[in-house]
């Protein structure tokens, strides 16, 4: 018989709940998402949970936020590189926006990224929390 670990259904309750949010927040503030959008939101908050588990009690709040919005900012270019670039689905473009890199990371948008990573990190000791519980 197969054994369910923790640490698979946790990841893939975070996954889900970061793209979720995520996706709502696109709907509410630009109008439209785009599914691939959903996946990048969960990837985003399940490293999040990644960064603030890894590293406990030796990095501060703030510093772990930074870490975020670093992670979260790769994360955008790479998937901005692909899915706009390679895949030419224009789901965002930058290009208007100030210190922006091939119109898909912005500056404005990692200062946003970095206030977005303190409910990130709060959320992700809850998920955490829970699910100690649950096992």
């Amino acid at each position: 018989m197969l054994s369910i670990t923790r640490q698979p259904i946790n990841s893939l309750i975070k996954l889900l709940f970061g793209g979720s949010i995520y996706f709502t927040l696109e709907i509410l503030f630009r109008g439209y998402s785009h599914w691939s959008m959903f996946l990048l939101g969960g990837l985003c908050f399940l490293v999040c949970g990644l960064i603030n588990s890894r590293l406990g009690n030796k990095a501060s709040f703030p510093e772990k936020m930074v870490l975020c919005m670093i992670a979260i900012t790769i994360l955008e270019l790479i998937t901005g590189i692909v899915v706009n670039g390679i895949m030419s689905w224009q789901i965002w473009d930058y290009s208007d926006m100030p210190l922006q890199i091939f119109g898909q990371i912005c500056v404005p948008f990692m200062i946003l990224w970095y206030a977005i990573s303190f409910p990130a990190l709060l959320l992700n000791n809850y998920f955490d929390k829970i699910t100690k519980k649950a096992y």
